[in-house]
């Protein structure tokens, strides 16, 4: 059992470096996963001393999250899931019941429970234990999907995996039954992250098939045709007005509900394999891409250079961006490859476990 359980270690650590050699072009960070002593100590155990860097929250951080009570939460890649509450970090640990240490999404519920998204499924947190929710309870496929557990305004649970949309029953759960079923309009898609709009429509962006709209009754697919590049999305968000903002391959696009505007790195973003996107309370664009950032002002009429502001490694942030949040008093948060950061404004500091918070 021991010996099991040091491999899987050693794959933790062999996926965050084939992360970074595919996100970074190559640019591998001497810091691995930075890891509880318990993993430390098995890494040792079968002759392997890499040089951890101890004073980050975790090397690789997925997913960012505030719960109703304002506390932070951190998914990581080797460490399972932090919680910050303003005073102390917790690293939750095996003998609390959270076993994977790969964290890629988490939410609240309504009565606020936390689920978190792992390669092994779901777990629920009621504030003093854990569950774990797969197979057996209906959850054919554990590899959950970044940014892919939706609490609705029903209070009803989607969760995205890379085999479908998955919905918790919890009346089964009660009852001792299985609770998790596949939402069988969708199929078996690779989902790559999902959102409520502000009408109720639930939008599934997938890595293969474009994105999907459920009003509730019918599925629409916006996929190739309507200029989502080689049917991927890998990000998706919904501005002040009710546009719908979508990451494609090589750029992002905008829905006005009629027709697709696209934005290219001809435009002004900077990078290439584009990832990720948030739209500020202000109303300003976030983009992940591979080897940058860009800060985009819908705003500036286009074309403009000012619309666009490019960030680099060279600005501070590293260039492996794994997530993207702005917590309830509008500070902006990033994971990334070397751990967390914040943005003051002007550009990206590196917040450690002693800080600056």
């Amino acid at each position: 059992m021991l010996i099991m359980k040091q491999i899987q270690y050693i794959f933790i650590l062999w996926q965050g470096l084939v992360f970074l050699i595919s996100s970074c072009n190559g640019q591998v960070n001497t810091n691995t996963a930075n890891p509880s002593p318990t993993v430390i100590k098995n890494f040792k155990a079968v002759g392997l001393a890499p040089d951890f860097d101890t004073t980050l929250v975790s090397q690789y951080i997925r997913a960012i999250f505030q719960d109703s009570k304002g506390n932070l939460w951190f998914g990581t890649l080797g460490e399972g899931v932090v919680r910050y509450d303003k005073k102390t970090l917790r690293y939750f640990a095996n003998s609390e019941g959270f076993i994977s240490q790969s964290v890629f999404a988490i939410n609240e519920d309504k009565t606020g429970n936390m689920w978190i998204g792992t390669d092994q499924g779901v777990y629920k947190y009621d504030g003093a234990t854990f569950r774990n929710y797969n197979e057996k309870d209906g959850l054919n496929h554990l590899d959950i999907s970044r940014r892919s557990i939706l609490v609705d305004r029903l209070g009803r649970i989607w969760v995205g995996t890379h085999g479908g949309v998955y919905q918790y029953d919890p009346f089964a759960d009660k009852a001792g039954s299985k609770c998790f079923s596949l939402f069988s309009l969708l199929g078996t898609v690779n989902v790559a992250g999902m959102m409520e709009d502000k009408s109720g429509n639930i939008w599934i962006a997938t890595s293969d098939k474009g994105v999907f709209r459920y009003d509730g009754k019918t599925i629409l697919n916006f996929n190739e045709k309507e200029d989502l590049g080689e049917n991927y999305a890998g990000g998706i968000a919904q501005d002040k007005a009710g546009n719908m903002w979508f990451t494609m391959k090589n750029g992002i696009c905008k829905y006005d509900g009629k027709a697709f505007t696209k934005y290219t790195p001809k435009d002004g973003l900077g990078g290439t394999e584009f990832w990720g996107i948030i739209i500020e309370q202000s109303g300003i664009i976030w983009v992940t891409a591979r080897g940058a950032t860009t800060r985009f002002d819908p705003s500036v009429p286009l074309p403009n250079p000012k619309a666009f502001t490019v960030f680099t490694p060279a600005n501070g942030l590293n260039c492996c961006v794994q997530s993207m949040f702005q917590d309830k008093s509008g500070n902006m948060w990033w994971g990334a490859g070397a751990g967390l950061y914040r943005f003051d404004g002007k550009g990206f500091y590196q917040v450690k476990k002693k800080g600056p918070w």
